[in-house]
């Protein structure tokens, strides 16, 4: 019954609960009133936050008062510099009906998502056929990386490099974080044109226009830029065994000699025991893509072996996601 608590948090992302109550804490009559809510239900709905630890509650009955937990105020207000509720947004718009379907996924091995709306269409044509969905897309993805490229940007060995090509790299959020934290390593963010266009106000935003060189090509299509450090932020997982291989070798022809390639995913552990969310995101893969799927760090080392890289390395970074690094 995991989907029940799934749905209490994801429903009150949608309905804006968090920065509600990032404004002043409110009482339950308070909250139907501001969020247009009928109010049946509505104690339980909250009750329920508390539980999960996304609410505190100051008293009893109708006087009591909610407020964000220190997590939701920083995670989930959409007022915090922190948020990743761009992520849950795309899950509940999104996922959790296409989920809905994973019986029929397994019987058929076929996506169950927009791809069955839009007559074949491949996942990120159908997404990149919306400008809307795309750019919310962009910023769940954004949102869900921001911890891992945060511990990256600090714990990898940026100083033996002068510079980094971040590849499908969406609104350009890795290659601002090395570059806030890296000033003398030259920042790329190379993705389709479409894409590059959504980066390019992302990081005007942020001030980082003339740290961020943003390039524009298909790494199907088009050479990587060369760089000293390739990364793939959940890149490889979209695909199947042929293009993974395919994309490793471009990585592994667009570093010099000492250069490094670097893949951030959920990677599974070796016995495929442990990291549960790990193989619950390559069944997404299932749900989302055509042959896609998630793989363990010795898959990884295998392909980069093949390709040519001498050695690889597995390091954590935030919750169940690694940095898969292969050395040229």
């Amino acid at each position: 019954m995991g989907f029940f608590a799934s749905k209490v948090l994801l429903s009150a992302v949608e309905l804006k609960l968090f920065t509600t109550l990032g404004q002043q804490p409110a009482t339950c009559q308070e909250l139907a009133r501001s969020l247009a809510l009928n109010g049946r239900g509505l104690q339980d709905f909250l009750d329920a936050l508390v539980s999960l630890g996304l609410l505190e509650r100051q008293g009893n009955g109708d006087g009591a008062r909610y407020s964000n937990s220190a997590h939701a105020a920083m995670f989930l207000d959409r007022a915090s510099p922190h948020y990743l509720g761009g992520f849950l947004e795309m899950a509940n718009a999104r996922l959790y009906r296409f989920w809905g379907h994973l019986t029929e996924a397994l019987r058929s091995g076929k996506p169950q998502n927009e791809i069955k709306e839009t007559g074949g269409k491949e996942l990120f044509e159908a997404l990149y056929s919306d400008q809307q969905r795309l750019e919310n897309f962009l910023a769940a993805m954004a949102a869900v990386q921001q911890g891992n490229f945060a511990v990256l940007a600090e714990t990898f060995d940026f100083s033996k490099h002068r510079s980094m090509c971040d590849v499908g790299g969406a609104s350009g959020a890795l290659a601002m974080a090395v570059a806030r934290r890296h000033p003398r390593v030259t920042c790329i963010s190379f993705d389709l044109p479409q894409v590059t266009a959504v980066a390019r106000r992302a990081i005007a935003a942020q001030g980082l226009s003339e740290r961020v060189i943003l390039k524009e090509g298909s790494f199907f299509d088009d050479p990587l830029p060369k760089a000293d450090v390739i990364t793939m932020g959940n890149i490889l997982h979209d695909w199947g065994l042929e293009t993974k291989k395919m994309l490793i070798r471009k990585a592994y022809d667009a570093l010099p000699q000492g250069g490094c390639f670097i893949a951030i995913e959920n990677v599974i552990d070796d016995d495929r025991r442990k990291n549960t969310f790990g193989l619950l995101m390559s069944l997404n893969m299932l749900i989302e893509t055509t042959d896609g799927f998630d793989y363990t760090h010795a898959q990884f080392h295998s392909w980069c072996l093949e390709a040519g890289f001498r050695a690889t390395e597995l390091k954590p970074l935030a919750g169940p996601a690694s940095a898969a690094i292969a050395h040229k």
